[in-house]
């Protein structure tokens, strides 16, 4: 199958033809598939026209790499803030009981 892309002219076009003749016969009309019109739909009542347009752009390689590395960076600042917790936690129980034990 062939992936079609749409002009925001032809999207509009199909999303006023589905309010007016129905959205099942506008969808086989068209062979689209129903996820597809209603996140047309949806980005059409959230943004107007501006939402229709193609806004894919390509992610670069540089940028993919940058991000995965601030997000191991990010994990694993927050496994070492949780075992600093933990730590305290269990330095608090001790000395707790230190000081119950003492008096």
């Amino acid at each position: 199958m062939v992936k079609r892309t749409f002009s925001v002219a032809e999207k509009l076009a199909i999303l006023e033809e589905a309010k007016q003749d129905g959205v099942s016969a506008t969808l086989r009309k068209h062979n689209i598939g129903s996820t597809l019109y209603y996140k047309w739909r949806d980005k059409f009542d959230l943004k107007g026209i501006d939402g229709l347009k193609n806004t894919y752009q390509r992610e670069s390689p540089e940028v993919k790499r940058l991000q995965n590395e601030n997000l191991r960076l990010k994990r694993l600042l927050a496994e070492k803030e949780l075992e600093i917790q933990i730590k305290e936690e269990l330095l608090k129980k001790i000395a707790d009981r230190k000081k119950r034990e003492s008096n």
